[in-house]
């Protein structure tokens, strides 16, 4: 039985000119060999499977034939091609840098670039996933890529150009790879699918080059696992089918029945969709990339950005002529903040079928928010709003002229939005008293409609007077709190609270003295309650302390309390050196 080759070795390009979708490449290679004029380092950058290492190979090969063609191409006849191909070559030396990325290898290999070749011009050393070397091993190639011998060529291939060295790029002649396009991969399929005598349609094709997104090795080994599925006959249903691509024509069927506002007709087609094994998160990407598909149609100039297969164009610029782009673009937006939470949903199906309802009905929430078929902005109606005092008339009877308390009986003050409130006069309670404050503007506010429809019903609430801060209340207050921390069987802070001296500063403030560190740092830790507690017994908010720490006996502080996050880790490493050692082999940063 022979050896199965896949398709991606099997029809690697052995010529410039068999290189798939990289003209910009091969053509300024070709006219560096045919011109004499041949760097001696090489960067090969770009995505994966689109041809680095098989350029490598074939300049390699080039420059050391011995009879090129006037295309500057390789012969593929004379020993040093042959001995290429066959796999044998001494001129040619293939390095992994992800297996081999240490000093010592990189060492062994600038050892070797002193010898001459025995046979052919060049030495060619290829590094593939070079970015993979480190730091060291990268420093230890510098000299040897800026000066090397004249009969070596250095060829360099990475996936990521941003992790390779400035130094390192600054020696080398730098070619950036693209991706392949869709056509290209199609062309290059059908011509293996008719040398291989496989039955192809062009449909079932270009659903492949989508799928490997200008991978050319990926479009090659999905070619090859679709082959062995269908017998050699490759369609566009039994493609899908393998791939597990939902078909375009539900996404259409889905997007009718929203049109139509037809909830349940959508929900049941999801309901279909999901029972063929499709997640929900397939079904929210391909349908936000179907919406993006309409989108585009909807300009001339971006239409060449669609990319569907054969057939489908038509169908796509017919339906986004008929969806307006304001649908199109909410609809995106709501299928993007689903797909965005679609991971965090616990009920990962209801997440998407909510989704596909307010589809069904944006439609008319847009209706509902034009005006002559324009859409027009929500009018925020949240933001600040200017505010001025005025003189109202006193709700109690007035009091005799004489007092000059009555006099200013009038006056109010504008506690919050809806709430006035009026001064103590004799006779009556100072009181909060939520009435509606009167609009300058000729349309009613949403609060104001309430209120004209609820009557002039005000509530009246008592406002209770601060409490003059003293030390005899205030020492009351303390020795109360004091006890409450015994019965929550914290005795170190009723300790601490007991021996705590208590000095008035002013009417809002308080002073706190202890004796310690220790000391400050149990009424540090019972400060939110205490004050809390405080602010209701004096009814005052603005009450505050400050704990004070007297210059008495010398106290011994446990050594963690004295030291900042830095000294501790200082003190750890001279006790246990391999701590150190640890951080500096990892490269840790500390975050002090």
């Amino acid at each position: 039985m022979e050896n199965f080759i896949v398709s991606a070795r099997k029809y690697r390009p052995q010529n410039f000119s068999t290189v798939v979708g990289q003209q910009h490449i091969t053509t300024t290679l070709k006219n560096a060999i045919r011109n004499n004029q041949l760097a001696h380092a090489f960067l090969f950058c770009g995505p994966r499977g689109v041809g680095k290492t098989t350029c490598a190979r074939i300049l390699a090969k080039t420059i050391n034939c011995t009879n090129q063609t006037p295309e500057s191409e390789a012969c593929n006849t004379c020993n040093s091609c042959v001995s290429f191909d066959a796999g044998i070559s001494m001129n040619i030396h293939e390095l992994d840098a992800a297996s081999n990325n240490s000093v010592d290898d990189i060492r062994s290999l600038v050892e070797q670039v002193r010898f001459a070749p025995q046979a052919g011009k060049y030495k060619v050393y290829i590094v593939d996933e070079v970015h993979m070397l480190s730091s060291s091993a990268f420093n230890a190639f510098l000299k040897t890529l800026e000066e090397p011998p004249t009969h070596a060529i250095f060829i360099l291939a990475t996936t990521e150009k941003h992790k390779i060295l400035p130094t390192i790029l600054s020696r080398c002649q730098i070619f950036d790879f693209k991706r392949i396009t869709n056509d290209d991969t199609v062309e290059h399929l059908q011509e293996i699918a008719k040398k291989e005598s496989i039955k192809a349609e062009k449909a079932a094709l270009q659903v492949i080059a989508q799928k490997s997104e200008g991978c050319m090795r990926d479009s090659l080994s999905i070619l090859d696992k679709i082959v062995s599925f269908t017998n050699g006959e490759l369609t566009y249903q039994n493609t899908l089918e393998h791939l597990n691509i939902l078909d375009e024509d539900y996404f259409f069927k889905l997007l009718e029945s929203m049109q139509q506002q037809d909830m349940a007709g959508a929900i049941l087609l999801y309901d279909a969709i999901n029972r063929k094994g499709f997640e929900g998160d397939l079904v929210l990407n391909g349908f936000a990339e179907f919406i993006r598909n309409l989108l585009v149609c909807k300009d001339i100039k971006s239409a060449s950005l669609l990319e569907v297969v054969e057939g489908m164009r038509e169908k796509y610029i017919a339906v986004a002529a008929h969806t307006g782009i304001a649908y199109l673009v909410s609809a995106l937006n709501i299928l993007n903040e689903t797909e965005v939470n679609y991971k965090m949903a616990r009920n990962k199906r209801l997440h998407v079928e909510l989704a596909l309802i307010k589809l069904s009905f944006l439609q008319q929430a847009i209706d509902m928010a034009s005006e002559k078929g324009v859409v027009v902005k929500k009018k925020r109606i949240d933001g600040p709003i200017a505010f001025k005092t005025q003189l109202i008339q006193p709700l109690a009877p007035p009091a005799p002229p004489a007092t000059k308390v009555a006099a200013d009986a009038a006056k109010l003050y504008i506690a919050k939005e809806g709430s006035i409130a009026l001064p103590k006069t004799i006779g009556e309670t100072r009181a909060t008293i939520n009435a509606p404050l009167p609009s300058s503007n000729a349309k009613i506010s949403l609060l104001d409609a309430l209120r004209e429809k609820a009557g002039n019903k005000y509530a009246i609430e008592e406002v209770k007077e601060a409490e003059t801060l003293t030390l005899e209340k205030l020492q009351q207050f303390w020795n109360a709190y004091t006890i409450q921390l015994e019965q929550q069987l914290k005795h170190s802070a009723a300790g601490t609270f007991k021996i705590a001296g208590l000095e008035i500063d002013s009417d809002i403030h308080f002073t706190v003295s202890v004796s310690a560190i220790t000391a400050q740092k149990f009424i540090e830790q019972e400060k939110m309650v205490l004050l809390d507690q405080l602010h209701q017994q004096f009814n005052n908010r603005a009450l505050g302390f400050t704990i004070l720490v007297d210059a008495g006996e010398k106290e011994d502080v446990p050594l963690h309390m004295r030291l900042n996050s830095k000294q501790k880790f200082e003190r750890i490493s001279e006790q246990y050196p391999l701590v150190r050692e640890l951080k500096e082999k990892l490269r840790l940063e500390i975050d002090y």
